[in-house]
């Protein structure tokens, strides 16, 4: 059944460590084979199947969709996780839409692990409002705010 009208915007893989078990070339065939014309790659907290996602999409003529589904602290991101209220994190889900909001889902990644890492590696709203450019928001999943 070809569905080319339907992009998956949602998709972990392997990269999503007790999450995803996807390897992204399957995810790519599985595009090829349904009639998919693109596929957007959002690992929990991290970009690390990115270059692996252009290589393999842009060779079958899948257009490749940059994204991360990010945890999000509900204060600060400098706060360690057992002193923020509740669980401390929720899910977004961002897809780059260009090279700005490439660029920015770099930054808002690595900022998570070098600055915000406590047991998973979070951002907080004030980073987020600062590298928002070209970036579109997903509501994530059921542990999203949205």
């Amino acid at each position: 059944m070809t569905t080319p009208d339907f992009v998956h915007l949602h998709v972990h893989s392997e990269y999503s460590l007790l999450d995803g078990a996807n390897r992204i070339s399957d995810l790519v065939d599985a595009c090829v084979a349904d009639g998919q014309p693109a596929i957007a790659l959002t690992d929990h907290g991290n970009m690390f199947g990115a270059i692996e996602l252009f290589r393999k999409a842009r060779g079958k003529k899948i257009k490749p969709i940059v994204g991360c589904e990010v945890y999000i602290a509900k204060q600060s991101m400098h706060l360690p996780h057992s002193k923020a209220k509740g669980n401390g994190y929720s899910h977004l889900t961002l897809l780059a839409r260009n090279e700005e909001g490439y660029r920015n889902l770099i930054r808002l990644a690595s900022a998570a692990y070098v600055d915000g890492l406590h047991f998973r590696p979070r951002i907080d709203n004030e980073l987020l409002a600062q590298h928002a450019g070209g970036l579109n928001c997903l509501s994530g999943c059921l542990a999203g705010e949205i």
